[in-house]
């Protein structure tokens, strides 16, 4: 069985990201950097910001055009590499 065989997604698909850190004036502004080299044609509409009922933490959902399980796995790998991003989900 491939890799392919193995992966409940088809490609191409819309794939919500979410990425969790302390509040701060542009955490989705960081998570947008860290995303867009791995899916450059982002739209406008495809991040939405929510800060935690307290208001320390922000939640940056992020909805890429997903072409591939190695396009994922990048942009997983590159925000959990970030001190300022707490969980990536």
């Amino acid at each position: 069985m491939t890799e392919k065989d193995e992966s409940l997604l088809e490609f191409p698909c819309d794939f919500p990201i979410k990425a969790v850190g302390r509040a701060c004036e542009n955490f989705d502004a960081l998570v947008y950097s860290l995303v867009s080299p791995h899916a450059p044609d982002l739209g406008e509409n495809a991040i939405t910001t929510r800060a935690s009922s307290q208001g320390n933490y922000l939640s940056v959902t992020i909805t890429v055009r997903a072409t591939s399980r190695e396009q994922l796995d990048a942009i997983y790998r590159e925000l959990t590499a970030c001190e300022q991003i707490m969980m990536v989900f």
